[in-house]
């Protein structure tokens, strides 16, 4: 069943795409073979039925954009038409007296009828209004809206997409539904741009009938006085009467579209799921006032002398029925309302005197000042909004963390110009800003040194000046790296977010993680989740982001724990396993360029006495060597990394790997960005170069 349903689909498929191609192969094959008046007769009636079916699609459409097809439908059912009426003026011309389309001979008997000169007059007549009602009134109508239509949407549509934008980012909905609403706009745009064009292929149709209604006539006229011998009388009753019959029934067809045209280009964004007829039926009843002003009007104007009583004073009365019928429906449907919102707030007003057992927090938060709510503000950009999607996004491929949504608020207790960042709750970084100015930071290239107000760089801590608007290209030509407010918000956040990494992640992402991988690799995700708990999988990848490794590798760290899971339970264990199997990624980031990574390597006396003094806590391994001694170890180490840092070098400590956690360890307060890596994670093709050796009291 589940294999036979595909294969209908797919052969439903091929037989529409078929059809639409055979379709438009026959439209144009009409413009040049003759057809019989049968077939004629068919096609002609079946183009009636279709511009029928796309009016009633219209009507009956919720929204504009739902029928996304109508500008190709409208060209195809143009052309079709355009086909017809060649082929038919193709017999009118050729067959004359002798022409049997019953199609055109019944659009001409009921229009011009048995009148002679006076029904050929009033066929004209009527072809004249249809043609001027449909160019003039119509057509012009529909193509202007729809150059309004289009190029508001199109104006709108940045902005749309940034409210899109700002609502994911504020978690009031998913990354699929904003996909979704994303999509639709680029729907609406391009729907609008279509039909700015579509609709030049209506006027262009009406002018066209014209020209064969023309062409028809004239012609007719000549082929029978000249070719068949007809008296003018006879040429003009046959010939005028067919181009008549012929005219309005392409006409009819035409018009049905140009009106279609005109409902859909007008339009206006409705209620969801509602119809034409639904919004209509919804907005003429909502007073039933109106209805008894109107019906005592009429009632009015027929008792005046000479107007029709009988027909003003029955429509009157009728007015006034629908009034009360309508009355009566607005005020069920008040009362029904009334109890529906009764009930709410009793609802609400009982539940309201319980509290909620959890009340649980944002977990990423930016809080920003009164001043600063400009920087997301829809109305100018929302710059912001922009960078904090580019700031998870770029965090999902670096660090393997999919951030979760952050959510961006006003906080009237802070600074006008203070921003802060918090983790469930706890604010962990933030700053005080200046809006209309730009931080301009001396990176070493500053040929000319400015005035400014002093500040510090937020992100990396680096002493900065803040300059106006009108010395921002000042500024850059004398060599400061200028950042304007949402850059130096953006900046900081990722910085925070990457040294916070560890405590973003919970057991529910790393449930969503397990579970996205297994779609792809269920085998090494079912022993994981046979092995370990989720505790356990997200201790192990909390300890890699806790030092700056990616854990976008995540086949790689749970083969690794798969590989150890009867050796190895803890998690401080199996996270240095997982790091010796990510060896070659770990070096990768600290090599230079001729992939030479430069190492301080440690005197092995003390290494002993780190690995003497080792606690198992419940927190993880911790040293307990003097202070004295603890002092002069860090003295070393930050003399060694910051000569090495003063010749250009990025260096890191090499260990043993029993001691490379507890090195990590021992230095984590002074310099929590210390690199430390154990010989293990070396891979094969980095090279070393040896910077020296860390000695302690020397």
């Amino acid at each position: 069943m589940g294999g036979t349903m595909p294969k209908k689909r797919l052969n439903l498929e091929i037989t529409s795409n078929l059809m639409v191609a055979v379709a438009a192969i026959v439209v144009v094959m009409m413009l040049l073979i003759p057809l019989p008046t049968i077939l004629l007769d068919f096609l002609q009636a079946l183009n009636v039925l279709f511009a029928l079916l796309i009016l009633l699609i219209v009507i009956f459409t919720p929204r504009a954009v739902d029928f996304s097809s109508f500008p190709s439908v409208l060209l195809i059912q143009t052309v079709f038409g355009l086909g017809l009426n060649v082929s038919s003026t193709r017999l009118i011309l050729s067959l004359g007296k002798k022409f049997d389309g019953r199609m055109v001979k019944s659009f001409s008997t009921f229009v011009v009828g048995s009148g002679g000169k006076q029904g050929l007059l009033i066929g004209f007549v009527i072809f004249i209004i249809i043609i001027a009602v449909q160019t003039f009134v119509i057509t012009k109508g529909a193509t202007r809206v729809a150059e309004v239509a289009a190029r508001f949407t199109l104006d709108a549509m940045p902005m749309k997409q940034a409210a899109v934008e700002g609502e994911y980012n504020q978690g009031a909905i998913t990354e699929d539904e904003a996909r979704i609403k994303k999509l639709d706009i680029q729907r609406e745009a391009d729907f609008y741009g279509n039909m700015d064009g579509s609709s030049k292929f209506v006027s262009g149709n009406v002018k066209v009938g014209i020209f064969i209604t023309v062409i028809n006539l004239v012609v007719g006229l000549i082929f029978g006085m000249v070719l068949q011998g007809l008296a003018f009388n006879e040429a003009i009753s046959t010939y005028a009467s067919l181009t008549i019959g012929d005219g309005l029934l392409s006409q009819l067809p035409s018009l049905l579209v140009s009106v279609a045209t005109g409902l859909i280009v007008t339009r206006s964004a409705s209620v969801e799921g509602q119809t034409m007829g639904d919004e209509i039926k919804e907005q003429f009843t909502q007073s039933a006032y109106i209805y008894y002003i109107a019906g005592f009007t009429m009632a009015v104007i027929g008792i005046l002398p000479g107007f029709p009583w009988y027909v003003l004073l029955p429509m009157g009365v009728a007015l006034v029925y629908l009034g009360r019928r309508f009355s009566n429906i607005n005020k069920k449907t008040f009362e029904a309302k009334l109890a529906e919102e009764t009930a709410k707030k009793q609802t609400q007003g009982t539940s309201a005197t319980e509290i909620s057992p959890v009340a649980p927090l944002d977990p990423l938060s930016l809080e920003l000042g009164y001043a600063l709510i400009p920087l997301v503000d829809k109305d100018k950009g929302a710059e912001l909004l922009e960078r904090v999607t580019r700031i998870r996004r770029e965090s999902a491929l670096d660090m393997g963390l999919v951030v979760p949504r952050i959510r961006i608020i006003d906080n009237m207790r802070l600074d006008p110009n203070e921003y802060s960042f918090k983790i469930k709750g706890i604010a962990i970084g933030g700053s005080s800003i200046r809006m209309n100015y730009y931080m301009c930071m001396n990176t070493g290239s500053v040929i000319h040194e400015m005035k400014g107000e002093p500040t510090t760089d937020p992100a990396f801590g680096l002493p900065a000046i803040w300059v106006s608007e009108n010395k921002r290209e000042e500024a850059e030509r004398n060599g400061y790296a200028v950042v304007d407010p949402p850059t130096i918000i953006a900046t900081h956040l990722t910085e925070l977010i990457k040294a916070n990494a560890a405590d973003i992640l919970g057991r529910q992402e790393v449930q969503r993680m397990v579970d996205e991988l297994k779609k792809e690799y269920p085998a090494v995700c079912e022993e994981i989740i046979k092995s370990y708990t989720m505790g356990q999988v997200q201790k192990v990848l909390q300890g890699l982001l806790r030092e700056q490794v990616s854990i976008r590798n995540l086949v790689v760290i749970f083969e690794t724990m798969a590989d150890f899971s009867e050796f190895a339970k803890s998690s401080e264990l199996l996270v240095e396993k997982v790091r010796q199997a990510l060896g070659r990624q770990i070096c990768l980031q600290y090599v230079d360029d001729s992939k030479v990574l430069h190492v301080f390597t440690v005197q092995q006396s003390f290494l002993q006495q780190l690995i003497d003094s080792r606690i198992d806590t419940v927190n993880g391994p911790i040293t307990a060597i003097e202070p004295s001694l603890q002092h002069a170890w860090i003295t070393a180490v930050s003399n060694s990394i910051a000569t090495a840092q003063g010749n250009g070098l990025m260096p890191v400590i090499l260990c043993p790997e029993e001691a490379r956690l507890l090195v990590k360890v021992s230095t984590q307060r002074e310099m929590p960005s210390l690199v430390v890596l154990s010989v293990p994670e070396i891979s094969n093709d980095i090279k070393l170069e040896t910077l020296g050796e860390i000695k302690i009291g020397s």
